[in-house]
């Protein structure tokens, strides 16, 4: 029989996610930016005064979860506890103390019952715009990427530091939704420290102190349970990916032992010139989702569950980036590493383990009203001027047992962003977003499906798109005699082919068409059953072509 004391600590932790939740809601609904009002991309948690995560809500992404778990660690090297005050706020973008690139913000707010600091509450969005040339791979340094804030102190003792705001507004090219989206971050951390204080005074606690360390320990022991229910053993995989204007290898070591999983990613490529390098902060945060995906997956995400993993990489690879590089695109090469440590697993268990899949988001990001090479004045003279988001993915890989799932966001989690959103924002014009046939790599069980996106300006004048797209030349690998998943393309309907990454002008009267990866497949493809055969053919998932040359239908 459970203890009265374990069921009163059950209950209170329930209530923890309940505020974080309500904490991440607040943050949707105030949110000015639609990445994160639509999408969903964002993070939110609660930590001890030490910098521990103690709880993250469900909403959001791993890597603004996983990376922030860390970052607060870095505002109280910055400014210890002794030096923080009620009704002070702090924020950063720092990609390497933060969650890897500029356009997140992370922001951190102190809560006190009477004098003492009790928790400190944290969230990020990631922006629409931060100055620079844009979200774009094109950047050498950081400082072309945008305003660089380092962690400051925003709000003292409940006022607010205006000449940060108006440098805010001068250095970004949507200054209305970006200082939106500061004061969502705002609300959100003040609603979650509001409903932690309401909580401890219907429980009359004190502090949280004992109800932490209670769910961080229960959840380190239940991570190392799930852990040694796996063999023992190293294991290692390497995976290409097209990267900016040469591939990139990406090489993880993988290490099963009772003391937890160590993954080193040796091997792996060096960084290069362009905005494709990944911070550490953001390495650790992805590699350790993927691990999170197979084993322990329903045990709660904290510093306990967390610090079961460790993860190494040499400084000066393409996934431990060091400052001042690039790295705007880190998620292009950082959503792949779930893949590359997949592929450490399936050689421990073969059935737990899906194939790879699209993995980085095929964000569209489009702009008009500007001058660029291959876009003169008075080809946009009274065009509207606008940057815009949508969240867009491809297919994830086959599952044991199971189809991959089509148009799917993951690892991110996030939301793609509806059509109807997208024209309001904008003057663009959505002329199909539908499901690309025979993306999905062949298999026992079929890879999920890419999908194929016309898009133009409303206006009649040329656009730009900021394309920062893998798994072009490289798609994503089939297992155990599954087909590899459709390789993605981006192009104009005139017929040229763009790159994938890089700023470039779409024409007045052309179109963009976007076609996103698929995800790979599992088993012969000669085993799959036809009834399943013959259903995808009559969705339209698999083109009749494919099904006689692939499936033997």
């Amino acid at each position: 029989m459970a203890r009265l004391a374990d069921i009163q600590m059950q209950v209170m932790w329930n209530r923890l996610i309940s505020v974080v939740e309500e904490q991440a809601q607040t943050l949707i609904r105030t949110a000015f930016g639609a990445a994160t009002r639509e999408a969903g991309d964002l993070s939110a948690g609660v930590f001890l005064p030490d910098g521990r995560m103690v709880a993250q809500a469900v909403t959001g992404t791993p890597g603004h979860v996983n990376s922030m778990a860390e970052s607060v660690k870095h505002f109280l090297h910055e400014y210890p506890p002794q030096d923080m005050f009620p009704g002070d706020v702090f924020l950063t973008n720092d990609p390497w103390k933060g969650t890897g690139h500029l356009n997140d913000l992370t922001m951190v707010t102190p809560v006190f019952k009477g004098r003492r600091m009790v928790a400190l509450f944290a969230s990020t969005v990631h922006v629409v715009d931060i100055g620079g040339i844009g979200l774009s791979a094109d950047g050498t340094q950081v400082y072309h990427e945008g305003l660089f804030i380092p962690i400051i102190r925003l709000v003292s003792k409940g006022t607010i530091d205006e000449t940060m705001l108006k440098v805010v507004r001068a250095n970004v090219r949507e200054p209305v939704q970006v200082e939106g989206d500061i004061y969502g971050l705002i609300a959100c951390n003040e609603i979650g420290g509001r409903r932690l204080l309401a909580m401890m005074d219907e429980y009359r606690l004190s502090n949280i102190e004992a109800l932490s360390e209670h769910i961080i320990s229960r959840s380190k022991a239940a991570m190392l349970a799930a852990v040694r229910e796996w063999p023992k053993g190293t294991w290692s995989y390497s995976m290409t990916t097209d990267g900016y204007d040469a591939p990139v290898v990406l090489v993880g070591t993988l290490t099963v032992s009772n003391r937890g999983i160590d993954i080193d990613f040796t091997g792996s490529s060096d960084v290069v010139g362009n905005g494709i390098n990944v911070p550490k902060s953001y390495t650790d945060a992805y590699a350790s989702f993927g691990v999170r995906c197979v084993i322990g997956p329903h045990i709660p995400n904290n510093a306990g569950s967390l610090s079961a993993i460790r993860i190494t990489a040499p400084e000066g690879s393409i996934v431990n980036a060091p400052h001042p590089l690039a790295v705007a695109a880190r998620s292009t090469i950082g959503q792949m590493l779930p893949d590359v440590v997949f592929g450490c697993l399936r050689q421990a268990r073969v059935d737990r383990v899906p194939a790879e899949g699209a993995s980085s988001l095929w964000n569209i990001r489009l702009a008009g009203g500007q001058v660029m090479k291959g876009i003169e004045p008075a080809q946009i003279r009274g065009a509207t001027r606008f940057n815009v988001v949508g969240f867009n993915t491809g297919g994830t890989g086959a599952r044991p047992g199971k189809d991959g799932l089509s148009v799917t966001s993951f690892p991110s989690g996030i939301r793609n962003v509806a059509v109807e959103i997208m024209e309001t924002l904008s003057p663009v014009v959505y002329w199909k977003k539908e499901y690309r046939p025979d993306s999905g790599g062949a298999g026992e069980h079929r890879g999920g499906l890419g999908q194929v996106m016309e898009i133009s300006s409303g206006e009649d004048v040329p656009m730009i798109i900021s394309a920062t797209f893998d798994r072009i030349v490289h798609p994503a690998r089939g297992n155990g005699g599954g087909g590899d998943g459709g390789a993605g393309r981006l192009s104009l309907k005139s017929g040229a082919k763009m790159r994938g990454f890089g700023r470039q002008p779409i024409p007045a009267g052309d179109r963009v068409v976007v076609e996103t990866p698929g995800g790979a497949g599992i088993g012969d493809p000669k085993a799959r059953p036809h009834a399943l055969v013959e259903r995808d053919v009559r969705d339209g998932l698999v083109t009749p072509a494919q099904a006689k040359a692939l499936y033997g239908l």
